[in-house]
């Protein structure tokens, strides 16, 4: 007796929802991204429970016929591919014949749906057609889930509650919408407005609507053309961080994607701008040839592969870089609490008073031009003293400035030591003692296979005893009366060493573990010629706003914040 046997249309479509309904926000994609792709300009998703118990979408598409709204839950069926050839240029989001018989497999769905003059209604619960008549003209679809999962208790169960699902929908959608600036978003839960974006098409003005403005005034654009990919968008100035990656938002050919490497290129650009584990907020779109992307490797297509990754990181990088280091500033310590009077609409210019009590305007259309890192250098500065042992106080006509004296001495030490590295010519010195270093076994063997780096590097060495080494000669730059201790830092970074040697990152690792550890600490008494000598010193940084590990190495409290924290201006 033959034990193969076809599986029922219904059976198949519960096993394709497990790829493609994993949530409440799984159907919202799914519904979402089939407005887009029938050209909706106005898309709503109301909520109840979060989704757990009524998902409905609203757009204004073009609408489907009676039997294009039957066929449209129908195994394969779809009006998005057609030929073999087509799966290498998708340029549409929607899931491609899976997705709404996969939905009503695992749920009840109520289609409201016009293309022209008449319209069509269908109902649908566990796969099965109950009902199918005429509905209201109005042009576009509305489509209603309810009892989710109803039929299939192992997943029902896994469900998250109201607000973790609310959360999952609401980060899918606030990505949708500045992917599709140009759209109507309204999403609302038990009746509640959620968030909602004016779909004018203006990518400022979309970040501004859904992060604020205390966000979308402190983006950088950018915008970058190679042979093979354009890239356009906004990047966070370095005081703007999260502890998620989650807002490092990238889309390709206008669909959100996830890619390991693009997230590697725009976090390797903010090195030293940010601490580790820190993220900024980025929008970027990246628009290429639809063959150098698959988008097939996941049934969510979010995630991709991409041909010629190497030349996309490599410009990714170097634009954010550059923009980066136009556009230095030095933060607020107060965010100033005008950016809370803004006026809660979604005119192109968003209106607040100044410190003078006039109205200053923030134009979404014209995002301001980056201001070349001259800000620091024209400062005139008048130290004061340090308080706490471990801030510097200067002031001048603007307001009072704090300084990290650590995180100052920091950048000064690692854009020296990076100098120094970068040298062809590198210039010694020899010790009238040798410094004696013994290791253990296995890590005497690994600088053994990387000791042509501490070579380079200007080291004279000698094997001398077991798993000992005899330093006779060190590079000039090693801090006087801290040989050794570098000496043994360089050394460890050495042993540490894995995978393919990269020259660049390892001068940096160098500059940046010498630079911490010779830097004036908390609570180190320094004199007011030493404050003059680092303030001059920190002025002729090319970065001299951060520390190599992303700290700010200066904050202003402008003479308005003093006036407000005393009371003195009560706008």
């Amino acid at each position: 007796m033959s034990v193969i046997k076809v599986m029922s249309e219904n059976l198949a479509n519960k096993i394709a929802a497990g790829e493609v309904v994993e949530k409440c926000a799984s159907v919202v994609k799914e519904l979402v991204e089939n407005a887009i792709d029938a050209k909706a300009t106005i898309i709503k998703v109301n909520l109840i429970k979060g989704g757990l118990e009524e998902i409905k979408v609203i757009d204004n598409g073009v609408g489907m016929d009676e039997n294009d709204a039957i066929m449209a839950f129908s195994r394969h069926a779809t009006s998005k591919i057609y030929k073999d050839d087509d799966l290498f240029f998708i340029d549409t989001l929607g899931f491609r014949g899976e997705a709404l018989p996969s939905i009503a497999s695992v749920s009840e769905v109520y289609l409201e749906t016009c293309q022209k003059d008449v319209g069509t209604k269908v109902h649908i619960k566990g796969g099965e057609l109950l009902e199918k008549g005429l509905s209201s003209a109005v042009v576009g679809t509305k489509i209603t889930i309810t009892n989710l999962f109803y039929n299939t208790p192992a997943r029902l169960k896994y469900l998250k509650s109201e607000a973790t699902e609310l959360a999952n929908t609401t980060a899918f959608l606030e990505k949708l919408a500045l992917d599709k600036p140009e759209i109507t978003f309204t999403l609302t839960n038990n009746n509640t407005l959620i968030f909602k974006t004016s779909g004018s098409g203006n990518l400022l003005k979309a970040i501004h609507e859904i992060y604020g403005l205390n966000v979308s005034s402190k983006m950088i654009p950018i915008h970058a053309l190679s042979d093979d990919f354009e890239i356009t968008g906004f990047i966070s100035k370095p005081e703007i961080l999260k502890s998620s990656r989650n807002y490092l938002i990238t889309f390709i050919n206008e669909r959100v994607v996830r890619n390991n490497d693009i997230n590697r290129a725009i976090n390797d650009a903010y090195y030293t701008y940010k601490p580790d584990g820190k993220y900024p907020i980025v929008v970027i779109n990246i628009y290429t040839d639809p063959t150098l992307v698959d988008v097939n490797i996941h049934p969510t297509k979010q995630d991709v592969k991409i041909s010629k990754i190497n030349d996309l990181y490599n410009l990714l990088y170097q634009t954010i870089k550059d923009a980066l280091y136009d556009s230095l500033l030095i933060p607020d310590a107060i965010p100033k609490e005008e950016a809370d009077k803004i006026k809660n609409s979604f005119e192109p210019i968003a209106k607040f008073q100044n410190i003078d009590g006039e109205q200053t305007t923030f134009d979404f259309n014209t995002p301001s031009e980056p201001v070349k890192n001259e800000e620091f250098k024209s400062l005139v500065l008048h130290p004061v003293g340090v308080c706490l042992g471990t801030y510097i106080i200067c002031d001048n006509e603007d307001g009072i400035y704090l300084i990290d004296q650590h995180a100052a001495q920091e950048r000064v030490n690692y854009e020296n030591y990076l100098a120094n590295l970068k040298k062809e010519q590198v210039h010694i010195t020899n010790l009238l003692i040798p410094i004696t270093i013994e290791l253990s076994q296995s890590d005497y063997q690994k600088f053994q296979i990387h000791h042509e780096v501490f070579d380079k590097m200007g080291f004279v060495w000698e094997e001398f005893g077991i798993n000992t080494i005899i330093i006779k000669s060190h590079p000039f730059w090693l801090k006087t009366g801290y040989e050794e201790e570098s000496i043994k830092k360089i050394i460890d970074l050495i042993i540490n060493l894995e995978g393919n040697f990269d020259p660049i990152k390892f001068r940096e690792n160098v500059a940046i573990t010498l630079a911490c550890k010779m830097a004036i600490k908390a609570n180190d008494h320094i004199s007011m010629l030493e404050i003059e000598g680092l303030l001059n010193n920190l002025m002729k940084c090319d970065n001299p706003y951060n520390c190599p590990h992303g700290r700010p190495t200066i904050i202003k409290f402008s003479v308005y914040d003093l006036e407000k924290m005393f009371k003195r201006a009560m706008n």
